[in-house]
């Protein structure tokens, strides 16, 4: 009997979930996933570098920043899904097709990027944002949006190699990303003197420069051999359109979670420099709690794909258990180490010369062990969305997300933060507890998220799910 990805023979000949291999596939989509909270960190410290103003006028549009790329960018997320059941069914040249179809699904994201990038005031204007920090916030938006594509494409081809189990390659290239990154922060924000929008701008040159070091591994004579990655460059309208019906939930699933703290935020901002920037620097030091989980779950998403295309729906089931016992302790041990180390860390993603800095310290303490408390419950979340992604079930994940987003967490985020008659809207209660209220309701939800998807995985509807692989 072939031994799949994670499987190793008992002392009786049975096979059984080898922890260590998993762990060996899991650490560079650990490594890669932390790079991306450098990456996400680099900006922020170099913003910070400016004015709690500017931190806060990033976090109004960090998170709409990445549900509008989530959404559209959908069929890049696929790809890691239907590369990891292609490989698993031995159908290498479809591998690369999927890959090719993202990518030209990515140009295809161009005008509508484009449009978002130009309606930016409009997006923002119904939601109070001080004048000052919109006029910073639009600075930002506009490169990013623009830049928006080349992320797409990016997550596109890393995909294929997360797919067939190959996440070094993702982790060099996230590594040389991160470097150039920092390195036109510098150049594009002080140098030259673009503030705010040069970090925008540095973000979408490091993504080109990422792309084209992923497109030369993706045409190397090695994948060219096995998967055919230079025969299968047209566009096949059909397998588009099969990557969207997938991809769009998959998009929809993680866009309407972000959506919801997207406006989560907007209510901090609203509420102050010092709120908003308090909440914006706990969301940026929290991504290296859920970040490495999310490699975790990614090793999930690929293992689960591969045993599905081999048509093992049962090992399937274990290793994806396996998985999500993982990546719960890691998130529970590492949110308490983060809120306790936080009052020294803190301090160095603001300016000390700012007036507002002492307080944003000193809310930002609060703030952590408020998300160390839902950290367990995230990683229940995200390993059981990334194992019922390896599987394709993606449909109802996102109704239970989209249900639970905009009935509980956003209703109840702004009964919590704002005080009376200082809200959007009048006809909810409303406590004014400020962010300490906000982030305790973002406690509630992501605690019901979890439980919800976790019994979906275990619940084993995901076991009839079928996607075609021709």
């Amino acid at each position: 009997m072939k031994l799949l990805p994670g499987q190793v023979l008992s002392s009786g000949g049975r096979p059984r979930l080898d922890y260590l291999a998993v762990s060996k596939l899991a650490f560079p989509f650990m490594l890669n996933s932390a790079m991306q909270a450098v990456l996400n960190s680099t900006d922020t410290w170099f913003i910070g570098r400016l004015s709690p103003a500017a931190t806060s006028a990033m976090g109004a549009v960090y998170w709409p920043v990445l549900v509008f790329v989530l959404l559209f960018g959908g069929v890049g997320l696929a790809v890691q899904t239907l590369v990891a059941q292609a490989y698993g069914n031995r159908r290498y040249a479809r591998a690369s097709q999927a890959t090719w179809t993202a990518l030209w699904a990515s140009m295809l994201t161009v005008p509508l990027f484009t449009g978002l990038a130009l309606a930016g005031a409009q997006i923002f204007s119904p939601f109070g944002i001080p004048r000052e920090t919109q006029a910073l916030a639009l600075e930002y938006w506009m490169p990013r949006m623009l830049g928006a594509p080349l992320g797409i494409a990016l997550w596109s081809v890393l995909g294929f190699f997360n797919g067939v189990g190959r996440p070094t390659i993702t982790l060099r290239v996230t590594l040389g990303v991160a470097a150039v990154n920092a390195l036109f922060n510098q150049f594009f924000m002080f140098t030259l003197g673009w503030g705010v929008a040069g970090s925008a701008w540095a973000t979408g040159a490091a993504q080109l420069v990422g792309l084209l070091a992923a497109l030369a591994w993706f045409l190397g004579p090695a994948t060219r051999r096995r998967y055919r990655s230079h025969l299968t460059t047209r566009l096949q309208p059909r397998a588009l359109l099969r990557q969207v019906n997938l991809g769009f939930p998959m998009g929809v699933l993680y866009a309407a979670d972000i959506l919801g703290f997207a406006l989560f935020q907007l209510m901090q901002v609203r509420l102050g420099n010092v709120d908003g920037a308090a909440t914006q620097l706990v969301m940026v030091l929290t991504s290296f709690c859920y970040m490495p989980a999310v490699g975790i779950a990614m090793a999930g998403t690929t293992l689960v794909g591969q045993a599905i295309g081999a048509d093992r729906r049962d090992w399937a089931y274990k290793v994806g258990n396996g998985i999500i016992l993982i990546a719960v302790l890691y998130m529970g041990v590492i949110g308490v180490m983060l809120a306790a180390t936080g009052r020294w860390i803190l301090p160095f993603f603001t300016n000390s010369s700012d007036p507002q800095s002492a307080a944003v310290v000193a809310k930002g303490c609060v703030l952590l062990w408020i998300a160390a408390g839902y950290q367990l419950f995230d990683g229940l979340n995200i390993s059981s969305s990334s194992c019922l992604r390896g599987a394709g079930d993606v449909r109802f994940p996102a109704v239970m997300v989209l249900a639970l987003s905009w009935v509980l967490f956003v209703p109840l985020a702004h009964s919590l933060s704002f005080a009376p008659g200082a809200g959007w809207v009048g006809w909810l209660p409303q406590f004014g507890l400020g962010a300490v209220g906000g982030w305790f309701a973002a406690v509630a939800y992501i605690l019901c998220l979890g439980v919800m998807l976790y019994l979906r995985w275990r619940s084993g509807a995901w076991r009839r799910v079928v996607l075609p692989l021709n």
